[in-house]
């Protein structure tokens, strides 16, 4: 023993005056409560035992006997050091409440504790405990602060105590064993806590244990960063995990996560939840959760990842929210066995595999995801698993960007799929898919189907695809509604067998054939608009069948509908236009032609619409024909080079008075449609005083739509477009759609050719922005300039190419105020608003009734009355989408009443095509 400018090492400080002291627990028999025991720096080999309320506290050698405020002071230090092993060197007995200032505690074996807390209430500030755990157990509470806690085995701290511990501001580090174990019903608290270089897990969790970390770091363990067992719970917030040897959080087992599912519902009362966290190089995944556990994640990193960002496992339940995961070595997102997969505004980047991979019968549901960079399909969904994505974006992978195989089901809403090294969207085996709004851009091809599955797309878009837009096999598919643009080679196949069902499409500029259909397929083709294929409208190879009316074939670069040898298809209604032949089949095609007509076709069998009636047999095989060999493939061998929109072109394709008419039918939009007859008298008379050489007005043509979701705000802005082509205003009329992420870049250099590839591929037509508020956000940025660049590269294009592309910008009406006062380029460009206003119970109603119509249902007269009252009462919030939300209803409709004839054995054809008042379903629970 030492000691250092003191008459003796201990004193001992009461109402009586000081007495000095040789040992520590001679000073500590006469104590009373509230006594100060003042300790000179050296080690003291003797076991302490407290079990009253004193304080023992390290003198400042420099003062005397006074002790140093907030510890000892730098350079000293006492040492209490356990006389030999199985003795702590300090021990609190129950009903103590001591008070420690500058002490270190240093233990006789590195397995067994140095410091033991049995019971009682102990403050300990500064100093620590070295070669031995400090050990919590009974129903001792302990707050340390600033205390750093080295060298032992097995467990740096291990807490078993109904009392409450909170470390604040210390250091656990070189631990042989874990860093902190905390089990029974402990609640622990560590702020600015760091635990470095533990040789097992930094935290263990386990039994009914509560946790919370605030601030904290956990640096370098040998297993995993956190790992909870059993029923525990824990939350950390600002945290960092780093360098794991195992997972950075591994969750074995947890208590239920609290309800409501918002994320920020939860607290340390339930489940594992990271809230502001960076976990980064874990050796495994960086987070794995397994059996009943329950975690959530919000406003974190996951990044630089051996493994998975989060792999979910039989039973887990995870919810991600606001979550980044970055580089990882295994797929980002793992959902196995009988998982739940939650996860909302996630970004996947750089993922070695796939961006999320569902097996089992797992359930996965992703909002307002993006998707990129993954080395494997984007989206891969396997077995029995479900899975929704909406307002999901997928991008720069490979192979597919959604891949669902075996009896998977997956419903996408508003996804936007682009630059896939193969489909957009792949269905395989018996995987079945719901589509709605789906943008599939620049794949390989666009969405292939299997043969054993199901698909429905409703309202889907496919741009640019290498190969074929759209290939559907024999298994159950219905394309409603949509468009194809630009296909490499055809825009819709039919492979063998195949019986789909396709209405109300349009098929653009198809550098192959618009529609091909192979041997033994009949699919029902109605209402599909084919423009400028470069070669066949529709073509059937032989032994195909099935109905096709209603087409419109503008411009076809070979005959516009030919037919092989035994082709039996029923062809009626077909309007041919703008043709060098509209009718092409070989010797042994046995067509039924019902009111089919040709206009401005140099070789025509068809009638002109004024003499329609006559029904003309089939015409031999040309020179010029095409073929149908290959028809179930997308090799990319159909066509030539992609027509660009040439001045070849017919300066109008449709007539302006047909397209104010297919404006005019549109439900609702009153106001709309007169500012647009506006608008466009405004442009025919321009066009007059133009053509009598007046000057003429100034006329901004760049428009701005506000309005809600759901609105028909990109319908009526590609009308618009058309309508402009139509008076001779813009070349080609198409309508090219982006967002923030297509225009705005991620590092610099990068925003200003985006914005110009896109403008560029709107040229001659109409550039629609939707969400245009995003870049110039009322609260500002995100930390960089590049939507304001890309603001500044836009107005500049719009200036240099004024009278070559319409701009329309479109968004919620306050936001897109401030959007257009961020720049006065932008408010010089755009002063014309035209307002969506929401659609009224009739107008929904009527929606309703024009879906069912289509789709050849009957609504009943309780039908109709129940749907006006769901629609009065459905709640004109947030999640209420328009005429989204009708088409919505429809489809929950068809859903109900196809379970209930189900029940009926042989249902008469009234009653497959009726729906009642049985079929509408209940109103969403309002959000808790």
């Amino acid at each position: 023993m030492t000691s250092i400018g003191l008459d003796a090492p201990v004193r001992l400080v009461s109402a009586h005056g000081h007495q000095p002291y040789g040992t520590i627990a001679a000073a500590l028999r006469d104590a009373a409560d509230g006594d100060e025991i003042r300790i000179a720096p050296g080690r003291y080999e003797e076991t302490v035992r407290i079990a009253g309320q004193v304080t023992l506290v390290a003198a400042d050698p420099d003062a005397g006997d006074t002790p140093a405020p907030d510890g000892p002071p730098p350079g000293a230090a006492v040492t209490l050091v356990a006389p030999a092993p199985g003795r702590p060197a300090l021990e609190v007995l129950p009903g103590a409440r001591p008070t420690l200032r500058g002490v270190t505690v240093r233990g006789a074996a590195a397995d067994q504790p140095a410091a033991l807390l049995a019971g009682g209430a102990t403050d300990w500030t500064g100093g620590g405990v070295r070669y031995g755990r400090l050990e919590v157990r009974g129903d001792a509470a302990l707050r340390m602060a600033d205390a750093v806690l080295s060298g032992a085995a097995l467990a740096g701290v291990l807490l078993r105590t109904t009392g409450a511990v909170h470390l604040t501001g210390c250091l656990l580090a070189d631990i042989d064993g874990t860093g902190l174990v905390v089990g029974g019903t402990t609640r622990v608290e560590l702020v600015h806590t760091e635990i470095r270089a533990a040789a097992g897990s930094g935290i263990r969790v386990r039994e009914d244990a509560r946790a919370v970390l605030r601030g904290c770091l956990v640096d370098r363990p040998g297993r995993s960063g956190l790992l909870t067992e059993d029923r525990a719970a824990a939350l950390l917030t600002d945290c960092r995990i780093r360098d794991t040897g195992g997972e950075a959080v591994r969750a074995l087992g947890s208590s239920p996560l609290p309800e409501p599912e918002t994320p920020d519902s939860a607290d340390a009362t339930g489940g594992v939840v990271l809230r502001g966290c960076e976990l980064t190089g874990p050796a495994a995944d960086a987070i794995g959760v397994t059996g009943p556990a329950q975690l959530q994640v919000t406003a974190s990193v996951l990044r630089d990842c051996a493994g998975s960002g989060v792999a979910a496992g039989d039973g887990a339940r995870v919810r991600l929210a606001a979550v980044a995961v970055v580089r990882t070595g295994a797929t980002a997102l793992v959902a196995h066995g009988s998982a739940a997969l939650t996860a909302s505004e996630v970004t996947v980047r750089e993922s070695a595999a796939n961006g999320l991979l569902a097996t089992g019968t797992a359930a996965v549901d992703l909002t307002d995801t993006e998707l990129t960079g993954c080395r494997y399909s984007a989206v891969h969904l396997g077995e029995r698993t479900t899975t929704a994505l909406t307002r999901v974006r997928v991008g720069a992978t490979p192979e597919h960007g959604v891949h669902a195989v075996d009896e998977a089901t997956v419903t996408l809403s508003d996804a936007r799929l682009a630059d896939c090294g193969m489909s957009g969207l792949d269905l395989a085996g018996a995987a079945r898919a719901e589509a709605s709004g789906l943008a599939v851009t620049r794949c390989l091809a666009g969405v292939t189907a299997g043969a054993d599955g199901a698909l429905r797309l409703t309202d889907c878009e496919v741009t640019d695809a290498e190969r074929a837009g759209i290939t559907l096999g024999r298994g159950d598919a219905e394309v409603s509604g949509g468009r194809i643009l630009r296909p490499g080679t055809a825009g819709l196949v039919f492979t063998t067998g195949a019986t789909p069902r396709v209405t109300d499409t349009e098929i653009r500029e198809a550098t192959g054939s618009g529609l091909v259909v192979a041997g033994e397929a009949a699919p029902s083709v109605t209402g599909v608009r084919i423009v400028r294929p470069g070669k066949n409208g529709l073509i059937l190879d032989g032994g195909a069948a099935g109905v096709f009316e209603d087409l419109d074939i503008v411009r076809p670069g070979f005959p516009a509908v030919h037919l092989a040898d035994r082709a039996a298809p029923t062809l009626r209604r077909i309007r041919v236009r703008d043709a060098a032949e509209d009718l092409s089949a070989e010797p042994g095609a046995r067509p039924e032609v019902v009111d089919c007509v040709s206009i401005r076709v140099k070789s025509a069998r068809w009638p002109g619409p004024e003499t329609a009636g006559g029904v003309p047999g089939p015409k031999p095989a040309g020179p010029g024909a095409g073929h149908a060999s290959g028809a179930g493939q997308s090799s990319g061998a159909e066509g030539a080079s992609r027509s660009e929109g040439s001045a070849e072109s017919p300066a109008s394709e449709e007539t302006l008075e047909e397209l104010l008419g297919e404006l005019d039918r549109l439900v609702g939009l009153a106001r709309v449609k007169q500012d647009v007859a506006s608008l466009v008298k405004l442009m025919r008379t321009v066009q007059r005083r133009e053509s009598a050489g007046l000057a003429a007005p100034p006329l901004s043509r760049h428009l701005v739509f506000a309005g809600n979701p759901g609105t028909g705000k990109t319908t009526v802005a590609r009308l618009y477009g058309r309508i402009l082509a139509a008076v001779g205003l813009l070349e080609r009329g198409h309508l090219v759609e982006a967002d923030r992420s297509s225009l705005v870049g991620e590092y610099v250099g990068h925003t200003g050719p985006k914005t110009q590839r896109v403008f560029q591929e709107a040229m001659g037509g109409v550039l629609f922005i939707d969400e245009a508020y995003s870049l110039a956000p009322a609260q500002g940025g995100g930390g960089n300039d590049f939507a304001q660049e890309a603001i500044a590269t836009l107005v500049k294009l719009m200036e240099d190419h004024r009278d070559s592309v319409v701009v329309i910008v479109a968004g919620y009406p306050n936001e897109m105020e401030h959007f257009i006062d961020s720049n006065p380029g932008l408010s010089s460009r755009f002063n014309r608003t035209l307002m969506f206003e929401d659609y009224d119970t009739e107008e929904l109603l009527r929606i309703v009734e024009r879906h069912a119509t289509s789709h050849q249902y009957d609504l009943t007269d309780a039908a109709r009355a129940s749907l006006t009252g769901y629609f009065e009462l459905l709640p004109r919030d947030g999640r209420f989408g328009n005429g989204r939300s009708a088409r919505q209803v429809f489809q929950a409709m068809t859903e109900r009443q196809a379970y209930r004839v189900s029940e009926i054995e042989t249902p008469s054809e009234s009653e497959l095509m009726t729906l009642s008042e049985l079929d509408v379903p209940e109103l969403p629970e309002p959000p808790r």
